[in-house]
């Protein structure tokens, strides 16, 4: 298949309209229409239909511009390798990290990495695991910080290489107030109070472990954001969990934490396809590995 043609597929896809590809790629409407017109003829099905002003994916279209995305990102992950001559003296990785890893964990990896590689450049974006790993797979990140919880596991992700990096306990949030009663590590405890959840993982995670206390919480606010769950719990609006490095990325005056047992998180360094990995991403991971340590937790 022409990779021309799969990149008009694919943006026709995401702009839901041939004017809105042609738009997005320089190209005359027309010249959009004879892609795509090319590309049905060459897989002999048909690939979009029309919705009103737009168009549409069918099933079969589904399927390609899933695949073609990945093909699209391999092909220019693979030429900017190649334009750096597979070399550490110019290059560039592309780390995507979720917040707490982002605020504790990149920054003296980073300055170590500017210091052994000056030639390399590091690009910093913050997602969460989900994103960061479609991230890896579309060609858009070359390396990816992600958490993921005991249980449950998370479902392995094909053409993927994992490195852990440090476990982290969980600890349960609670207001500091004198007004508030003393805490206490067992979830069921709190089985009465208003829960404030993360984000998808860690609301999954909150969901089993609180089911295994016994009860299911009643989950009134949610926000991915550990400084705002922090003050929302400071204000008495509920109690929520928190795992360490987002505690010592912020931890405020408000909240009392309690450690919970035999709970807590993996951290992850993840890398699409097998070693030997491009040099300067390599060359980042050694780095990451070597300024990662066990920090002393929170009390």
């Amino acid at each position: 298949m022409d990779l021309n043609r799969l990149r008009v597929l694919v943006a026709v896809a995401r702009e839901g309209s041939v004017t809105g590809a042609a738009e997005a790629l320089h190209y005359a409407q027309p010249s959009v229409s004879h892609h795509l017109a090319r590309l049905e003829a060459e897989c002999g099905v048909s690939l979009v239909q029309r919705a009103g002003r737009g168009v549409r994916l069918t099933a079969a279209g589904e399927l390609l511009v899933a695949r073609a995305e990945e093909i699209i990102g391999r092909v220019d992950s693979a030429q900017a390798e190649l334009a750096a001559h597979a070399g550490l003296q110019t290059g560039r990785v592309r780390l995507a990290a979720f917040p707490s890893a982002l605020a504790t964990l990149v920054p003296p990896a980073a300055a170590e990495f500017a210091t052994r590689h000056p030639g390399l450049e590091l690009a910093l974006t913050e997602s969460e695991p989900p994103e960061s790993l479609d991230a890896l797979r579309n060609g858009a990140a070359d390396v990816a910080l992600v958490f993921e919880y005991d249980a449950p596991r998370p479902q392995p992700t094909a053409n993927v290489t994992s490195v852990a990096l440090l476990d982290e306990p969980l600890y349960i949030v609670t207001p500091a107030r004198e007004t508030w009663p003393g805490a206490a590590s067992a979830l069921s405890t709190y089985a009465g109070e208003r829960w404030i959840a993360g984000c998808e993982r860690c609301r999954a995670h909150l969901l089993v472990a609180c089911e295994a206390a016994g009860f299911t919480p009643t989950i009134e606010f949610e926000t991915d954001d550990y400084v705002a769950a922090q003050a929302l719990v400071a204000a008495g609006i509920g109690v929520t969990t928190l795992p360490g490095l987002a505690l010592l990325a912020n931890r405020h005056n408000g909240v009392r934490i309690t450690r919970m047992p035999r709970d807590r998180r993996r951290v992850l360094a993840v890398t699409y396809g097998k070693p030997p990995l491009p040099g300067p991403v390599q060359a980042f991971l050694d780095v990451l590995s070597a300024t990662v340590h066990v920090p002393v937790w929170p009390r």
